[in-house]
């Protein structure tokens, strides 16, 4: 045995892990035409200046204190941006810069315009596709539902508490790691979002394709754990 530092994933009591179970037994027999119906969707925060996690270096036995073994941080002005964003089959949807705090009538405003906008680039309709979003109190909201309602768009029930189950997770860690790749970091917060959408714009639809193929596989690995955590 040797000691590993612990995986943090989202807590999940009895209640969470018996929806997960559920949501498995539901879409176990989905095939992979069945999820390319599916518009996945959320939201993440981009730093300006790295993430929020802890990252690690290879150090030699007795090297000193270094500039390749700090990263550095500020506790003033290093700035981020919140961003929504969908997914597709045939691509990314549109993304969009979250200014203020996010609630029901912000939402309302990026379903309308970028959700709308996402299905029309790709000529669908919403009778042509099922909506994913998360729990967030802000997405199940009374306004939210009378949208989806009004609208005539199928959401999907989705558990409480599942990350792990929603490929657009991986998306922005795609994206995230096309920023890292910058030789310097950008000067400002507009900077940034300038980066975050030219590499959102650049996304390959492969890249979609391939998260949405990994479906199969989470729900049966969610099947095998009765709910509870997977590796994804």
């Amino acid at each position: 045995m040797k000691a590993v530092v612990k995986k943090k994933k989202p807590f999940l009591s009895k209640r969470h892990r018996k929806a997960r179970m559920d949501f498995a037994i539901a879409h176990l027999e989905w095939t992979i035409e069945d999820w390319k119906r599916v518009v996945w969707s959320d939201e993440t925060k981009i730093n300006r200046l790295g993430s929020d996690g802890r990252k690690w270096v290879y150090k030699k036995a007795g090297e000193r204190l270094n500039d390749r073994l700090v990263e550095g941080t500020l506790k003033f002005g290093g700035g981020s941006v919140m961003v929504w964003g969908c997914m597709l089959w045939e691509g990314a949807g549109y993304a969009c810069k979250i200014d203020g705090r996010m609630d029901g009538d912000l939402y309302q405003k990026i379903l309308d315009e970028d959700l709308q906008a996402s299905l029309e680039y790709y000529g669908k309709d919403p009778a042509d596709i099922i909506f994913q979003q998360d729990n967030d109190p802000k997405h199940t909201c009374k306004k939210a539902s009378k949208w989806f309602s009004d609208h005539d768009y199928d959401v999907m029930i989705w558990p409480a508490q599942s990350p792990d189950l929603n490929p657009i997770e991986h998306l922005w860690t795609h994206v995230k790691k096309k920023l890292s790749d910058y030789e310097n970091p950008p000067k400002g917060v507009h900077e940034l979002w300038e980066r975050v959408q030219k590499e959102w714009n650049e996304i390959e639809p492969e890249v979609c394709q391939n998260l949405i193929e990994s479906m199969p596989r989470r729900v049966e690995a969610l099947y095998k754990a009765k709910g509870g955590y997977i590796k994804y």
